[in-house]
Order: structure tokens, then sequence, then C-alpha cells
């Protein structure tokens, strides 16, 4: 009876040291939101990386333009994970290169892309960082 006691806090435990590592996630701008979390995987998880999840929303739905979230590692290229015009798109991606890995730093942000004559209105650069 004891062991089962002891299993179940220790379980219980780590659910919740399993939900601690989620972090709230909300960025918007003019024409776009996004609402979900984000979290380092642990390598042991595969695939392994940086787990953002959460709805991608296109906030003015007959301007013609799309919105997308922004991610970058240190110096290397942005990654993207598009939206859709007009609609709200659910987002669960594991972003998993070598970089993500290794780093413990990520830098993110919401735009909408208003072609290529006029700039993209896009949320201030925020820094997240693993602990």
């Amino acid at each position: 009876m004891t062991a089962a006691i002891v299993a179940g806090l220790f379980f219980g435990g780590a659910g919740v040291a399993v939900a601690d590592s989620w972090h709230e996630l909300n960025l918007t701008t003019s024409g776009a939101s996004f609402k979900g979390a984000w979290a380092w995987q642990s390598k042991k998880v595969v695939p392994s990386g940086l787990h953002v999840k959460g709805v991608l929303k296109d906030e003015k739905a007959n301007d013609g333009h799309n919105v997308y979230l922004r991610l970058r590692v240190y110096s290397y290229p942005w990654g993207e994970i598009r939206g859709v015009q007009r609609k709200s798109v659910k987002v669960d991606k594991v972003l998993s290169d070598g970089a993500v890995l290794v780093t413990k730093e990520v830098r993110m942000h919401l735009c909408r892309d208003r072609g290529s004559l006029r700039p993209d209105n896009c949320t201030p650069l925020r820094l997240y960082k693993r602990k």
C-alpha cells in the first residue's frame, strides 16, 4: 500500500514537472494573432527540440494578406510556421534541427505578410530561454 502511495506521488510530481515546462505564448499584431504555448522537449523525446502549439489566426480576413510565426536560433536562418489567409490554423510543431537541440535561446515574433512592396507588420522580437 505504501509503495502504491509513493509511486502515485512520484508520478504525480513528474506530471506536474512536465506541465510546468510549458510557457504561455500570446502574440498579436495588426491583422494576426497566435495564442498557444511553447516548451523545450527533452532530448529523450523523439522528436526533441522546441515544441510550439496553439492557434495562428488571420484577424483581417478581407485584406488579402497571410500571417506567419517566425523563429530563429542564434544566427541560423529564420524558420517559419505559415498560416492560411482568412482562417485559423492549429499549430503543433516541434522544431528539431541540430541548432535547436543544443541552444538555450530562441527568438520569435508574429508577422502579417503584406507583400513585396510594403513591409510586414510584426510584433517586437522576443527572446525565450531554456531554463
